[in-house]
């Protein structure tokens, strides 16, 4: 059987020259773009969906983690910049919920998804950023073995090339830098990644009967599943309510492939599998919150647009950050902001977290701006949950404070890189470290 096939050579339409092309409208995106265009570089931010937000959005997180941390036993918001222009946006849409506690060691922030869409664009297109929506990364073209000159796009106006001298890979799964050649790694060592998760929310709840169900919900999975009537896909659950208190997010779900792994998502067929498997999670869940006090005329208003992707590849940059990092709070000099979340490891069956020291130590590690630069190529930039971290490291730092650090960091290194006509790893790091305060970022070297 043949298994392969010869393209006819074909000549791409050039769809614009940029300074900086982003690939991936999520935080890390987002944040990259605006700062470059902050800059005053022109800038394109390509999005294969119809809206920003990346997982927050397309697999409804419907909560930002990461932006606060546990510094001496006090939560406190520790990732500010761009993140904050983001926060004020959906703020004044009445989109935001209060910080919530979590565990009663850090906080989460819930939003309204429809919200953070409409603040996303007036962020973006406010900064100078311009996007395309409907286009979805499919290769590059190399200029010499070090550098990029143009990202493929496949569009609804069929396949266009965009031509950048700078390009940020946002993308969540390394793709630009992957089709570059740059090294990567997948899961522990064994190929085991975390385990994805279908999002979906549920409304009809009466707030005064539910209360703090989120608190009795775990006691109710383990009897339900002793008196046989239920086998949920996983432990710790995560149920919330969102801001208007008649509707609940729920996190429940966890999708494996015929082998038991985590489904790839970088796996075409098994990802498809993931789609139809999390629905079908979701149905019996569904079922079972119609139990809880308070959620007995619950109903599924909405199941993401996709599958929650939490690992992929991890690309390898000038330093790799370690669990160890995380669990230490560790320092860099070249910090670029921090990360507060601890790790989140989601193994088979079960979530497991791991803290730092709470409240002996400041609840932070900082990092690396080497963690977002690939050794191989001098024009590209990773940010995002594709850094370079390590399996258990990204547990932690994919989350979206950190990604909204990583972002608005290497957004201003293409700026300088660019105006100093150097390579990403020869930039003048102080300089960065610099704007990014001027710019109200948080590097962690105080507190």
């Amino acid at each position: 059987m043949q298994t392969s096939l010869t393209e006819p050579a074909r000549q791409t339409p050039i769809y614009g020259e940029y300074d900086v092309v982003v690939l991936g409208g999520g935080p890390a995106g987002m944040a990259a773009a605006v700062a470059a265009a902050t800059a005053g570089r022109s800038t394109l931010l390509i999005e294969r969906y119809g809206f920003l937000g990346g997982m927050g959005t397309a697999a409804g997180v419907t909560n930002f983690c990461g932006l606060h941390a546990n510094v001496h036993g006090e939560i406190r918001q520790v990732v500010h910049g761009v993140a904050d222009e983001l926060l004020s946006r959906i703020e004044r849409l009445g989109g935001l919920n209060a910080p919530h506690d979590l565990f009663g060691k850090t906080a989460a922030q819930a939003y309204d998804t429809a919200a953070y869409k409409i603040a996303a664009d007036d962020l973006l297109l406010s900064s100078g950023v311009k996007v395309l929506f409907h286009a979805l990364g499919a290769g590059i073209v190399m200029d010499g073995e070090r550098r990029v000159k143009a990202l493929l796009v496949e569009t609804r106006s069929g396949r266009r090339a965009v031509v950048g001298r700078a390009f940020v890979d946002a993308s969540g799964d390394g793709d630009l830098a992957a089709w570059a050649g740059a090294p990567y790694a997948k899961g522990d060592g064994e190929g085991h990644m975390l385990y994805p998760s279908t999002m979906f929310r549920v409304n009809g709840i009466d707030p005064a009967r539910a209360g703090r169900a989120w608190e009795v919900i775990p006691k109710m999975m383990l009897e339900a599943e002793a008196a046989g009537r239920y086998k949920f896909p996983r432990k710790t659950p995560i149920v919330r309510p969102q801001k208007s208190g008649i509707e609940w997010r729920v996190n429940l779900t966890q999708l494996a492939n015929a082998q038991g792994h985590a489904i790839d998502g970088t796996d075409a067929d098994e990802l498809s599998e993931a789609e139809v498997l999390g629905r079908r999670q979701i149905s019996a869940v569904a079922g079972f919150l119609r139990e809880v006090p308070g959620f007995e005329n619950s109903y599924i208003i909405d199941i993401a647009p996709q599958v929650g992707i939490r690992e992929t590849r991890r690309v390898k940059g000038l330093y790799e950050l370690t669990e160890r990092d995380v669990l230490d709070c560790a320092s860099f000099d070249d910090t670029i902001g921090v990360n507060g979340w601890p790790l989140e490891l989601h193994l088979k069956g079960d979530v497991e977290f791991r803290w730092p020291k709470i409240p002996e130590s400041r609840g932070f590690n900082h990092l690396p701006y080497r963690m977002t630069v690939p050794p191989t190529l001098d024009n590209v930039w990773i940010a995002g949950r594709c850094a370079s971290m390590s399996h258990e490291a990204q547990s932690a730092a994919r989350v979206t404070g950190a990604c909204f650090v990583m972002g608005q960091a290497v957004g201003i290194a293409a700026d300088l890189a660019l105006a100093a006509s150097t390579a990403n790893a020869g930039i003048d790091v102080k300089a960065l470290q610099q704007r990014l305060e001027a710019n109200g970022a948080y590097l962690g070297t105080q507190w």
